[in-house]
This record gives C-alpha cells, structure tokens and sequence, in this order.
C-alpha cells in the first residue's frame, strides 16, 4: 500500500529553486531514507509533504487522501519530527506527552496505556519528571519521536533526527525504527549520512532539488561506474589539490585517507609517473568496493 505519493514536486523561494520536479512513494512497513547534504531539497520536501508550505506545482497524498485539499483527513494518519527540537525545554518527559497526547484527543486512559508502550521502548520511564531542555541529545530525539507516535500514525516523516547525536545514541534511535518498520509503520527519514542509508530498506539519493538515483542500497552502490582506489595519505588541501590536476584521475577526501576513481577501461598504472610526483606511490594505494558514499559522489559531479 503506498502511503505516501509525491508527484511532480517543485517549489522555489524566490529565484532559488529548492525542489525541483520531485517523485516519491513511500509504502507500508518501509524505512525510506531521503539523502543528501544540507541545501538539497531534503526538508521542503518533508514539509511539503506535512502540509506545512504551499506547493509551486505537483500534488501529494498521505494514506489516499490530498495534501492540499484533504489535510484534516491526514493529520490522524501522519507522525511529524522537525529537524530541530521543537518541544517545550521548560516541560518535563511526562508533560510534553500528555500536551501532544491533548492535540490529538487521548482522554486520560489511553494516555496512561500509550505512555506506558512509549516508555518501554524509549528507555524514557526513568527520567519521566525530568526538563526537556537537560534531557541529552539523544534522549531528546526519543522524546521527540515519542511524541510524533502518541496517536499511532501510519506514516512517520522524520527530518534528520539524529543530526548532532553521538553515535551510540543513532545506533539506538534505529534499532526504534526498525522494531516500528516490523510492527506495520511506513517512515520516511532524510539524512546526510551514509551509514545510516545501509540501515533503510530503500533511498533516493537527492541534490539540487533534483532526484539523482533510487533503489535499494546494494542497487545504489551497484550503479557506481568505474574504478576506486584508497590512498593511505593525509588528505591536505595541498594535496587534494595535486591529486586533482591529474587529468582523467578524480579524487575525493574520505575521513583521514583519500579515494582517487578511474574509469572502468582505465589502468591506474597509466597515473604512476604523476602520482609519484606528488609523493604517492604505488604502494600505499589499495583498491575497494566502491561505497555508497562513491556512489553519491560521481552522481552528484554529473
């Protein structure tokens, strides 16, 4: 069942075109990851599709019915967490659920058996009086996401929610996700990390507004053409910069080390007199699979 469908997509501010002719459908039981770096399109999409921004063209709809037209139908099937902390700092845990629990109608019982299901798979009880605002990041984005679930929605759109939280933190926060893919909920998440793809079922690789692939991530790394090497060097500006004036060899900085590309036809041999210019020789270049991350790259320079 498609629970989202985003058709033909566009909307400017002012000269800038943000989104740009974009489709999407999300379905039942799927983690749908929207990825791409910061200035891509990710969150105008998101609001577009929570009905919080007017559309230049194209129509969406969340579980059947209209964004535009339709939208007090949806609020019931639809779970929204902004890319900021948007809760009351000043509130505790237990407060900011019983506030949202209010805005979607849960008299004091279903409250008490909701809170006591969101707790469980929070981790949350236990801080239930304390502030919001000295809950840490991660406990934070808990909260968040279980106030975006008090009223059971089929579709939960969540815009990086674990931008800035520490790693183990993001380990957990999917390990939620994933236990509400199994129980039936349709999530759509953006994201600017890589990992993190590897854990969706599926993604749509987005830049400029613009869809740049979508599939599985196997399909995805799969559509990388070419050869990648990784090079054990320290990837200053002087030498990316080197590492870039070698015509037909691209280069890109990947944490501590560099990964240079080829074409698939190309031989890396044919680079070792201008690699060894620059102090790169041959031994310290290992060839790799090519990485979602790769993937991005070579379709983002296209």
């Amino acid at each position: 069942m498609n629970l989202v469908e985003v058709t033909n997509l566009s909307k400017s501010y002012g000269v800038m075109k943000a989104v740009d002719d974009f489709n999407l459908t999300a379905i039942k039981g799927e983690i749908l990851a929207l990825v791409g770096p910061d200035g891509a399109g990710k969150t105008s999409i998101f609001r577009a599709i929570c009905g919080l921004i007017t559309l230049d063209s194209g129509e969406i709809k969340v579980s059947g019915f209209n964004v535009a037209t339709e939208f007090d139908r949806i609020k019931p099937h639809l779970g929204y967490m902004p890319q900021s902390f948007s809760l009351y700092p000043d509130l505790s845990v237990e407060e900011n659920l019983y506030f949202y629990a209010g805005l979607f109608g849960l008299n004091r019982a279903q409250f008490q058996e909701k809170k006591k299901r969101l707790y469980e798979f929070s981790g949350l009880g236990q801080f239930y009086d304390r502030r919001a605002g000295a809950l840490s990041g991660g406990m934070k984005q808990k909260l968040a996401l279980s106030c975006a679930l008090i009223h059971d929605p089929q579709v939960l759109m969540l815009d990086e929610p674990t931008t800035g939280v520490d790693p183990l933190s993001r380990r957990q926060f999917w390990d939620i996700l994933k236990d509400l893919r199994r129980g039936g909920s349709g999530i759509v998440v953006s994201t600017p990390y890589m990992d993190e793809v590897a854990l969706s079922d599926r993604a749509i690789f987005i830049f400029g507004g613009r869809k740049l692939a979508e599939g599985t991530p196997a399909e995805l790394a799969g559509i990388f053409r070419g050869k990648a090497y990784r090079v054990a060097v320290d990837p200053t500006f002087n030498c990316m910069e080197q590492l870039c004036r070698i015509d037909g060899l691209q280069a890109r900085r990947f944490g501590s080390t560099v990964h240079i590309y080829t074409k698939e036809n190309d031989a890396l041999e044919n680079y070792y007199p201008a690699l060894a210019e620059i102090g790169i020789k041959p031994e310290i270049i290992t060839p790799i699979q090519p990485e979602l991350e790769d993937t991005f790259i070579q379709l983002m320079g296209k």
